[in-house]
């Protein structure tokens, strides 16, 4: 049974009012002026949000009376006068300019994979968040980019005829991302730092870099370094360098391994990822994303009768050859996604005692949970421009985005943020909006992402060039929330699409449910995948999840388990007779 503390005239669930309030109180806001501000805002804008939901059932019943007048496969041409008509197609503007300001780097010039986490798993999420950087040597040992037959197969013990294999394909790696003026990586004896860049000792002399700005710094001293940094297309490569490693020892130049940053981005989700129900859920959820933003998110893990802490992984600093530092951040950029404006949630009662939209309460608290790193001694923890990054998933064309931009402006007002501080991935479901969409929503988003955001597998790794990918590894699971997960909400009717089929819970019609589709799979899958071979592998990294035999990946295991259900399935044959 929810217990309710009124708040002005909203009812809100105690869970809530608990988080709301201690966030109040750290970034020294009046909790009464916030929460009569946040109750003219949600009476104002609820009754906004459902006329846009019956706006949609509208254009569905006037789609589904075509299709019952027009059975089959219909005219073309008909079709999109029809559409076009009810106002389901509407006209491009005629110029569309986007001017977003203060957009990290991650977002506005880097290419990199991303992962989707749902974040009331505070472990997932905190390993998705670390990912950023990872070793490529686990990476390509456990897994069949490198031969698993005959002498570099992985087997029970540490293979060193593989690991030298793994150790030749990373010195391949450098003399793409940073070749030499002469001969090869693979000729190096050792690496050191002078005045000029790196050097690169070999057998044959002195090698520099043939592109000396491809060298960034180095960690230890200049000329026995830890670690070098170097970067490739806006990414950066760490070779670390330890003599006294398993594999250092028995590299001539020392190296250890290879680093690689790899995941720069994350979207920590509270919609398909997770089964938020009630006050309690949502409150968890706007409590560790408020971990994540003042940088106290830890999570107590036992395995194996150890006990040991998970912790956001520290930003990186390098030496330059002037003397100063360069700082990497050490997480991946947080984003996090917000339900769409279908679903109600008892969370917050409005002054008639009716559920609010959750979108609306998802704007508030996430707004609320990122302060400590909008302001003060933890601001630009996580966005270094003063930027708060939300993904906003299944609107229906562009009177749904103008609404979500004026949430969330809103949403800034309430807390006197700057203007367009709060910045929106928008996810236009139909794929009939992004001109338009673009239009409307001003200058508050910096990109379009037409239904739903794009998969990590989808992500090109711009170090690899030509080289290809490596499978996916490191899986473990992961909340979804499916058909009758959520408890029975009111809501009002769901998603809008051009067929006769009627909408699930989740607002999706007739048998196209790809989010339910990726539910079902983040199921089983770790949202710290190694994603296209960037990374230490999330079952080598991770101490609390069972170790695999070296070589072998999850997706192999249950391709194994499949075919031995399969043979199992089968009539057994009868014996041969002599």
């Amino acid at each position: 049974m929810t217990s309710y503390l009124s708040r002005a005239d909203l009812s809100v669930a105690a869970p809530i009012v608990e988080f709301a309030e201690s966030a109040l109180a750290d970034s020294g806001r009046d909790a009464d002026a916030f929460w009569a501000g946040a109750s003219a805002l949600i009476h104002d804008l609820v009754p906004r949000n459902a006329a846009l939901l019956r706006r949609r059932d509208e254009l569905q019943q006037r789609i589904d009376d075509f299709h019952r007048a027009h059975p089959g496969v219909p005219d073309k041409d008909a079709y999109r006068a029809l559409l076009t008509e009810i106002g389901y197609l509407v006209p491009e503007p005629e110029h569309v300019a986007v001017t977003t300001e203060n957009v990290d780097a991650e977002l506005a010039t880097m290419a990199g994979p991303q992962l989707v986490v749902p974040l009331l798993n505070a472990r997932f999420a905190i390993n998705a968040a670390n990912a950023r950087w990872g070793s490529l040597y686990d990476a390509l040992y456990g897994t069949d980019a490198i031969s698993q037959e005959g002498e570099l197969a992985p087997g029970t013990e540490f293979n060193y005829t593989r690991a030298a294999e793994v150790v030749a394909w990373g010195r391949e790696f450098l003399d793409e991302i940073a070749p030499l003026s002469e001969g090869t990586h693979r000729d190096a004896t050792a690496y050191r730092v002078d005045a000029e860049g790196l050097v690169v000792d070999t057998a044959d002399g002195e090698r520099r870099l043939r592109d000396a700005s491809g060298f960034v710094g180095y960690a230890g001293e200049a000329d026995a370094p830890t670690a070098v940094l170097l970067v490739h297309n806006g990414l950066h490569a760490e070779i670390v360098i330890d003599r006294s490693g398993r594999i250092g020892t028995t590299d001539a130049a020392g190296v250890q391994d290879i680093i690689l940053e790899s995941a720069v981005t994350a979207i920590l989700d509270l919609e398909d990822s997770v089964a938020a129900v009630d006050g309690d859920d949502k409150a968890l959820g706007y409590r560790n994303w408020r971990g994540f933003m003042d940088g106290t998110l830890s999570e107590t893990v036992t395995k194996g009768g150890r006990t040991f802490t998970r912790t956001l992984a520290a930003d990186r600093t390098y030496n330059r050859t002037d003397g100063s530092e360069v700082t990497l951040p050490g997480r991946a950029l947080l984003f996090v996604r917000n339900v769409g404006h279908l679903m109600r949630t008892d969370a917050v009662l409005d002054r008639d005692g009716e559920p609010i939209f959750e979108g609306i309460l998802d704007a508030i608290m996430t707004a609320l949970g990122t302060l400590p790193e909008l302001e003060g001694p933890n601001a630009g923890r996580n966005s270094r421009t003063g930027s708060m990054y939300i993904v906003k998933p299944k609107m229906h064309g562009p009177e749904e985005v103008a609404f979500a931009a004026e949430l969330f402006g809103r949403v800034e007002q309430l807390l006197g943020l700057p203007a367009r501080t709060m910045k929106v991935g928008i996810m236009d479901e139909e794929r009939r909006g992004e001109p338009r969409c673009c239009d409307r929503r001003g200058i508050r988003s910096g990109r379009v992402h037409q239904h739903g955001i794009p998969r990590p597998h989808r992500r090109r790794d711009p170090h690899l060039a030509a080289r290809g990918s490596l499978p996916a590894q490191g899986r473990d699971q992961a909340a979804a929330v499916h058909e009758g997960v959520r408890r029975p909400q009111r809501r009002d009717r769901g998603r809008l699409r051009p067929r006769r089929a009627r909408p699930d819970r989740q607002g999706h019609v007739g048998r196209a449910r790809p989010h339910a589709r990726h539910a079902a799979e983040e199921d089983r899958a770790s949202p710290v995948r190694s994603i296209h071979c960037l990374g230490a592998l999330a079952d080598r990294r991770d101490p609390a999840r069972p170790a695999l035999p070296p070589g072998r990946s999850v997706r192999g295991a249950r391709d194994a388990r499949a075919a031995g259900r399969q043979r199992a399935r089968r009539p057994a044959r009868a014996p041969a007779r002599g």
